[in-house]
């Protein structure tokens, strides 16, 4: 990344070498472990479930999900569970009509290449209320007591509802009229040129691409012409449609021991699918500097390949839609939130029949390179989620598909559903960062060599 950063140019200057002076001081250091060798951790296979001794941050437990509509009507697996909100927060402040943002360079275990942009806070309730006995964590007053007229986006969203059980985050953006001094790790970034950065591999963070989401989209209105029920329609048609679905959708789940979760075995080093497929459950021991505490221990969840996350887009009388789908995940707090188009990882699909495949994927791998309006590979959540990466994509295509669990949506419309909590998940979150990016003129969208079929 480093000489990448170099030879860009819509990288700044000023950033560059802020950010190369920090690799020198936030890193971190990981090595997978035994889960028994998982230190502060109750991991033993006779245990119904993995937990911390403080009995706070998160536990690894069992989920059994039923699921009424579900090409899969019932399964098992282990899923993360951390009842309590964070705070995810940027301070942002005008200078010369310019909105900047405060971003920090922040070094997660999980980070595939160490160090990422992260927001001003990014704390779970258990690191800002000090359970992990470390220094404690900078400009988070500006969050727990913001002025209200001073807030630009303030609102609770879900993480990744297929690894996390009912985890929200308070999503926030606070604007500061003082001057704020960056600290060590931390610097103001041109917003433009942060959105710029989206289109460099795994250097902006999953929970900034989700605040930056929260930012209003320019120009949002309502389409109110009439279309075809799938094609393009009005906000109030979409939220109808959404309860809709929450209504006719059920998802059961229930807690079970991880010991007797079906196809799913215990190791020494992991938990796995006897399949090899969707994800290991690992140990990590994590050396860190830069960090509110030097030294830790924790289960994380280890995806098995390169997901992908498409948006299908088309004009209709000129103007950006991109094809949104209704998703039912186990972790969601409301049954169904809108997701992008393809939502999946393909090796997933390997060897099962055609008909089990998401729609649209094959439209999505088999795209012409003209097609492919952006493209990049950006990690997960490194808190909990290890080298966890989705490819994003943004594809142009003619076809105009009628099917009831997806509708056409403005960009301006999915902003607008973010100003509510649990409409957007956060891949489609993810990929909206995307699409204000695709705004900023900072070059083209980098599209590899071999293509989307190089995933």
């Amino acid at each position: 990344m480093t000489e990448f950063l170099a030879d860009t140019p819509y990288v700044p200057a000023s950033f560059h070498q802020w950010f190369e002076a920090a690799r020198k001081t936030v890193y971190t250091q990981v090595e997978r472990v035994p889960l028994a060798s998982v230190h502060g951790w109750d991991c033993s296979p006779d245990l119904p479930a993995m937990t911390h001794r403080s009995g706070r941050f998160f536990s690894v437990e069992g989920l059994r999900t039923h699921h009424s509509r579900g090409v899969v009507p019932c399964w098992d697996q282990p899923i993360i569970n951390q009842p309590e909100t964070g705070i995810l927060g940027i301070l942002v402040k005008r200078v010369d009509g310019a909105l900047y943002c405060l971003v920090q360079a922040k070094a997660e275990p999980g980070n595939i290449n160490g160090l990422q942009l992260s927001p001003t806070v990014q704390a779970t309730r258990s690191n800002f209320t000090g359970v992990h006995r470390g220094k404690s964590v900078p400009y988070l007053a500006y969050f727990q007591n913001a002025a209200p007229h001073r807030v630009i986006a303030d609102v609770r969203q879900s993480e990744q509802a297929s690894w996390f059980l009912r985890k929200r985050n308070r999503n926030m953006i606070v604007e500061v009229r003082e001057d704020v001094e960056a600290i060590d790790g931390f610097h103001w970034l041109k917003l433009t040129d942060a959105r710029g950065l989206l289109r460099i591999d795994d250097l902006i963070s999953m929970d900034l691409r989700s605040v930056l989401a929260c930012m209003p989209f320019g120009g949002e209105r309502h389409v109110t012409r009439p279309m075809s029920p799938c094609g393009p329609t009005t906000t109030e048609e979409i939220l109808s449609w959404i309860t809709a679905a929450r209504s006719r959708i059920e998802v059961r789940t229930e807690q079970v021991p991880l010991a007797e979760l079906d196809q799913w075995r215990r190791e020494p080093a992991a938990i796995v699918h006897e399949s090899g497929r969707f994800f290991d459950v690992i140990g990590v021991q994590v050396k860190a500097a830069g960090r509110e505490v030097g030294e830790w221990a924790q289960p994380m969840i280890a995806a098995h390949g390169i997901g992908i996350v498409a948006f299908l887009a088309a004009r209709f009388d000129g103007e950006l839609h991109v094809l949104v789908h209704q998703r039912a995940e186990p972790g969601f707090v409301d049954v169904v939130e809108l997701g992008p188009t393809v939502q999946c990882t393909v090796r997933n699909y390997d060897r099962l029949p055609r008909e089990t495949r998401p729609l649209f994927l094959d439209e999505v791998l088999t795209a012409e390179a003209d097609r492919i309006l952006f493209d990049v590979i950006l990690s997960d959540e490194g808190g909990r989620l290890y080298h966890t990466r989705n490819r994003h994509l943004l594809i142009e295509t003619d076809e105009r598909p009628d099917h009831p669990d997806f509708r056409w949506m403005t960009p301006a419309q999915l902003s607008g559903l973010l100003r509510h909590s649990h409409y957007l998940n956060m891949q489609a979150r993810s990929l909206l960062a995307c699409l204000h990016a695709l705004a900023t003129p900072a070059g083209p969208a980098r599209v590899p060599a071999g293509g989307v079929e190089s995933v």
